[in-house]
């Protein structure tokens, strides 16, 4: 009994779903072949083939600019009390090892 339930449910579940997906998809085509909608679709496309050449080059530039910040001996350093430069600083905040960004490095407890 519990079997032909659940088959009559996936059947008409199953119809009923494609039903809703041919239905969908229509309204999609419509939408799709509409003058209007075209006519915009051509329009971005053309603004986009416009701009790709500004938008190439200001996006180089800011690669460039974020690889010379990354870069060993790139972009400005400045100089702190203890000497070291912001980006040492950012190397030893990062190291895996570092006790820099910990809130109480020292171990606990009886040493050895």
């Amino acid at each position: 009994m519990l079997l032909l339930a659940a088959g009559a449910g996936y059947v008409l579940g199953a119809k009923a779903g494609r039903e809703r997906y041919e239905q969908i998809r229509g309204g999609f085509n419509t939408v799709k072949q509409n003058p209007k909608v075209q006519a915009g679709a051509h329009q971005a496309a053309d603004l986009a083939k416009e701009k790709a050449p500004v938008v190439k080059e200001k996006v180089t530039e800011a690669a460039g600019a974020a690889a010379e910040k990354v870069k060993p001996g790139g972009g400005s350093h400045s100089s702190s009390a203890g000497g070291t430069s912001d980006r040492d600083d950012l190397v030893e905040q990062l190291n895996p090892e570092s006790t820099a960004r910990q809130e109480d490095p020292y171990p606990k407890g009886d040493l050895p």
